[in-house]
């Protein structure tokens, strides 16, 4: 994208204190998203001027808000504002539930689960793309911030692959922790399977190869 005509912009920042007071966040707002898009990004601790770090998050209310056991977002939210408050860094939340099919289509995905489909298999019956996301805005972000180079906190190549593609050097790499519990480890199996997640399951001869 050219820089010169890159519609997204800073809106507004708003400091929020954070983790029972240990930290603050620095809530950023943008302008320039697609119409109904209200992501935003949090600056934690002392950023790298240089390559800070990034964790490019989407959405989920059920584990975000109410810390369900049927995925590993949650927990991943929770080290991702923990580290960055320690290192430095910033949070970019995509608010797209549910891979970008939205909370009630995710849902009727899970129902979907609960009957045997994997979560890619519920996504395609109930006629969605395996994982619509674009993270094009997210680099977006990253630019108005003034960020172009990234040490990434992620599992999911798609994400490293996006962002690059969108103008943002990916100077490394760092895997998330592993969450895995019995109602989640079909979920975790399908993503090293299908989308090449670097998530090591303990109990899998073959983890994936690549690191969400």
């Amino acid at each position: 994208m050219n820089e010169a005509l890159d519609p997204v912009g800073i809106r507004n920042r708003v400091r929020i204190p954070m983790l029972d007071g240990e930290a603050s966040g620095l809530f950023v707002s943008f302008t320039g998203l697609a119409p109904g898009e209200e992501h935003f990004a949090i600056a934690l601790g002392t950023p790298d001027p240089d390559q800070p770090l990034v964790r490019v998050h989407s959405e989920c209310i059920t584990g975000d808000v109410f810390a369900s056991q049927l995925c590993d977002c949650g927990r991943q939210l929770q080290e991702a504002i923990r580290r960055l408050a320690r290192d430095g860094g910033y949070l970019v939340y995509l608010r797209q539930e549910g891979r970008g099919i939205g909370l009630y289509a995710k849902l009727d995905a899970y129902e979907l689960q609960q009957r045997g489909f994997d979560t890619f298999e519920a996504n395609n019956h109930l006629k969605y793309p395996e994982d619509p996301r674009d993270f094009g805005c997210a680099a977006a972000m990253l630019r108005a911030l003034g960020v172009r180079r990234v040490r990434l906190l992620t599992n999911n190549p798609s994400k490293v692959e996006q962002l690059e593609r969108h103008g943002i050097a990916i100077a490394e790499t760092i895997p998330t922790g592993v969450y895995v519990n019995h109602h989640n480890r079909a979920y975790l199996q399908a993503k090293i399977r299908k989308h090449r997640h670097r998530i090591a399951l303990a109990d899998d001869k073959e983890p994936g190869s690549d690191a969400a």
